[in-house]
């Protein structure tokens, strides 16, 4: 298996658990766990994780003048990409943020034009604009409120930041990507993310009641740290590595697809003709975006 299909594959493995984590995490707030406190759980046991893995590679040592990249970084993916992104899913519904998420694309795209000066071919840009447009179609065809999205128009807000956040670590993680490994660069960004995040979350992960805990909402966490917090940034740096960043981004127009089916799987949504012309579009989006670009 060559190294760019191998790229893909991980990029789309992390967007699968991504797409299933809408809908997982979304079923434990605020029940049993509050938005900022599920935080404290992530950014902590990812970080037990990262470090305790980092013991079985080799000691990479921080160049000093890296050390304001990995605070900016740490502050962009680990705390304000978390905060709203959780925050909006305790307010707003989890295929809503699924299709918000199709937004990073055309982010990421602009600010890999502008600072990394990556080339936009033909077949990417048609690939983008057909993934747009299919996330359009989601978004204009609509999906029913729920009684456990209290404020979904301020929900729906903090998807939108949480798109930019996210778009702008990933800009801002690719550079080091290509200088640490995928584990030393991970183990410093959510230690560094965890004590930012301490004195807002701190407060919900006090109130949380583990003696009375359902076992349906611990597998649900333990899926959010392993899966959507340790295992999909792994993936997502790896494809970092071997593909362009706005390639990397645009995994995320399948995101609505997955949150979708998988919310027609437990029963909790239905297809339509407009979904299903949505979802056929991102999926031929997706496919033109992630073929090698040739700029000759």
């Amino acid at each position: 298996m060559n190294s760019r299909l191998l790229a893909l594959l991980s990029a789309g493995g992390a967007t699968l658990i991504y797409g299933l984590n809408h809908t997982i995490a979304k079923e434990v707030m605020p029940d049993h766990v509050g938005a900022f406190g599920f935080i404290f759980i992530r950014t902590a046991g990812a970080s037990i994780l990262f470090w305790f893995a980092s013991l079985f590679v080799p000691f990479e040592k921080i160049d000093k003048k890296d050390y304001l990249k990995f605070f900016i970084t740490a502050l962009l993916g680990m705390c304000l990409n978390m905060l709203s992104f959780f925050k909006g899913l305790e307010l707003s519904t989890p295929v809503n943020s699924g299709i918000f998420a199709t937004t990073n694309p055309i982010i990421i795209l602009c600010l890999s034009y502008f600072f990394l000066q990556e080339k936009i071919g033909l077949k990417k840009f048609i690939g983008i604009t057909l993934g747009f447009i299919g996330a359009l179609i989601l978004v204009l065809h609509g999906t029913e409120n729920s009684l456990r999205a209290p404020n979904v128009p301020l929900g729906n807000f903090l998807f939108l930041l949480n798109s930019i956040f996210f778009s702008s670590f990933i800009i801002m993680v690719k550079p080091l990507t290509q200088k640490y490994s995928t584990i030393t660069i991970m183990k410093w960004l959510f230690l560094i993310g965890f004590f930012m995040n301490l004195p807002v979350t701190s407060i919900e992960f006090s109130e949380i009641n583990w003696i009375n805990m359902p076992f349906d909402a611990i597998w649900r966490i333990i899926f959010v740290v392993l899966g959507t917090t340790f295992l999909t940034y792994i993936l997502n740096l790896f494809a970092l590595k071997k593909l362009q960043a706005s390639t990397v981004g645009a995994f995320a127009y399948a995101q609505p697809i997955i949150a979708i089916s998988y919310a027609i799987i437990t029963g909790n949504d239905y297809i339509s003709f407009g979904r299903g012309l949505a979802c056929l579009t991102i999926i031929v989006g997706v496919y033109l975006v992630s073929q090698k670009p040739n700029y000759n």
